[in-house]
């Protein structure tokens, strides 16, 4: 799948209902060697900030998910991630859910389909750069 696909099935998946770490993860099932049922539930607790704490954007945390199965060693996989978070909130201005929605400023800096589209879109350059092994 090119870029663009992974972008556009991880936004539909976001419209169909999933959260947006399971919208995220579940476009990388292949890649990470998982089945899309066991990855849906997987991240099922995930979305909304984590738990609904408006924590760590969803779409994030669903792209973390991949890059740790996908990786064989913590190291590596936190450096990927740490790659993939700084691009995220330099596009964005955050990386947490509360402050891109807006919640307690009235200002969004990114709606929630913009946010899964952007953490796919990394995911997947880092993916293909080969940064993720």
């Amino acid at each position: 799948m090119t870029r663009e696909e992974k972008i556009r099935q991880s936004v539909d998946n976001k419209a169909a209902g999933y959260n947006c770490a399971q919208a995220v993860a579940c476009s990388f099932c292949q890649e990470a060697g998982l089945d899309e049922e066991t990855m849906r539930r997987a991240t099922a607790a995930y979305g909304a900030g984590m738990g609904c704490m408006e924590g760590t954007c969803g779409a994030l945390t669903g792209a973390a998910m991949v890059v740790g199965l996908i990786n064989k060693e913590k190291a590596p996989a936190m450096a990927e991630m740490k790659k993939i978070m700084t691009a995220f909130k330099a596009k964005n201005g955050s990386t947490i859910c509360r402050e891109l929605k807006g919640i307690g400023t009235g200002k969004p800096l990114r709606d929630c389909p913009g946010c899964v589209a952007d953490a796919a879109g990394l995911l997947y350059d880092e993916l293909e750069a080969g940064g993720v092994d």
